[in-house]
């Protein structure tokens, strides 16, 4: 089966078609997807800028409805769509309907939010005049979405750009088309008006670029890196759009003297190396006390070593394969670096399994330091740095020396040490005695620094990104 855009209501075959590929079996092709150009760019947007009036004139209950019938339908396929998930980016089949359904409930909490649009009224400095503050929609929203997260992270862009009356234009990640592909058929088989979402599934130079250069795209939201977060940045100003940006992560985990080793090291293991590595909140550099280095290295490094990888449907498989030839060599890259910046490397070698994929066993990079390059930059993979440092003082200092915000962690018994850390670190999501990675659909997600640019995504605060505030005064 091809799969074809939806643009205007109408699923598009372009001429070109470029395959999904399964990245633990390469020989199985998941599907066949019809790659949009700039043309069908313009044709969505400008459909999106016809349907998008009305969409925002509905009643908040139209929203809610739809938004909540596609809620009902990702949790009703989970199972199927968390499998497709795990075929097309290489989480494992736990995580892939963890995954899918989480953008249920995304899908789900908005619908609640379409009833919930607030405003306010306040009294005047001027007698006899009232003013009245109103959320009001966008327009049109460009949505970039990254192969990581394939069907969470389009969700919570789409769900609130329609929750507030915007009509969208989605580019999924060209690596992982399916679950985007997905989602639109289940809006459109939910009543979504013809127009308000398009699909457009292509290469980020062709379709990404004609996209936020668009001149009727009132707004982009884009995850992905920071190069090319920057490059967006950089276009949206000259054209005026309001523009969301999630880039990378070089995420610490602080594990001091008084940690419980049996809560630490779970949770470092669960934030470097789980989904592979492949999340912008992993744990990539843990940052260790002297008391407690050796006993946490030892533990940690038998914790890795043992960890399955393997086919991302096997059962019993707790590690995927990397998404692609790409990603893994640059993988491999890096752990070579450790080497040569003076690491003892345990592990990250490339896997053979039976069948052909992109497997990497999980790697320790012991003996780092703060300076290194495999402690600076955003490998993306299941890498992860081991920092020795004197105290508490100093693990504050190293975690915080980053270009990156996104988000920070601490293993630690004392309330002290908790609360400083809390306070101090500067990133956009803090987490004691809990991974990095993992958090919650009904409330902010966003960094700091090279992280993230502009208003948060998820809860309701995604308000802030996807509607403008108009004040009117009105006198009898």
């Amino acid at each position: 089966m091809l799969h074809a855009n939806l643009i205007a209501g109408e699923w598009v075959e372009d001429g070109e078609v470029a395959p999904n590929i399964n990245p633990s079996n390469t020989a199985e092709v998941v599907g066949e997807y019809a790659r949009a150009g700039a043309e069908a760019v313009d044709a969505a947007v400008a459909a999106a800028r016809a349907a998008q009036p009305a969409w925002a004139e509905a009643s908040p209950q139209v929203r809610h409805d739809v938004l909540e019938a596609a809620g009902a339908a990702i949790m009703a396929r989970k199972e199927e769509l968390g499998r497709l998930l795990s075929r097309e980016e290489g989480k494992t089949l736990a995580e892939g309907i963890g995954e899918t359904i989480r953008a249920a409930q995304i899908f789900k909490f908005f619908a609640g939010e379409a009833l919930r649009v607030r405003g306010e009224k306040l009294a005047s400095v001027r007698p006899g005049v009232e003013v009245e503050i109103a959320r009001e929609a966008l327009g049109v929203v460009g949505l970039i979405t990254p192969w990581n997260f394939p069907i969470a992270i389009p969700a919570w862009k789409i769900a609130p750009a329609l929750c507030y009356g915007n009509a969208v234009v989605l580019k999924p990640a060209d690596l992982t088309p399916g679950c985007a592909w997905e989602l639109a058929r289940t809006l459109d088989d939910a009543g979504l008006p013809k127009g308000v979402l398009s699909l457009v599934v292509g290469r980020g130079s062709t379709v990404g670029a004609r996209l936020v250069e668009h001149p009727d795209v009132d707004a982009i939201s884009f995850t992905g890196s920071v190069a090319t977060g920057r490059g967006i940045a950089a276009k949206c100003a000259e054209t005026h759009k309001k523009v969301q940006l999630e880039m990378g992560g070089k995420n610490p985990m602080v594990v001091l003297d008084d940690a419980d080793l049996a809560v630490a090291v779970p949770a470092c293991v669960n934030g470097a190396f789980f989904s592979t590595g492949q999340r912008c909140t992993a744990s990539s550099r843990l940052i260790v006390t002297e008391g407690i280095h050796d006993a946490f290295v030892e533990k940690l490094t038998a914790a890795a070593a043992a960890l399955k990888v393997g086919d991302a449907l096997d059962p019993e498989t707790q590690i995927g394969p990397v998404v692609d030839q790409s990603q893994l060599d640059q993988n491999l890259t890096y752990v070579a670096l450790a080497g040569e910046e003076g690491c003892e490397v345990v592990g990250g070698e490339r896997l053979e399994r039976a069948t052909e994929g992109f497997y990497q066993a999980p790697a320790v990079f012991l003996g780092a330091d703060n300076a290194m390059r495999v402690s600076r930059e955003e490998i993306f993979g299941p890498c992860a740095s081991v920092i020795k440092v004197a105290d508490f003082d100093e693990a504050l200092a190293v975690a915080n020396d980053t270009d990156f915000g996104l988000s920070s962690g601490i293993c630690t018994t004392s309330l002290k040490h908790a609360a400083a850390f809390r306070r101090k670190a500067q990133a956009g999501m803090v987490m004691v005695n809990l991974p990095t990675a993992g958090v919650d659909y009904h409330v902010p997600f966003g960094g700091r620094k090279g992280s993230s640019y502009g208003p948060r995504e998820q809860g309701s605060y995604a308000a802030e990104f996807y509607t403008t505030v108009k004040t009117a005064y009105i006198a009898p």
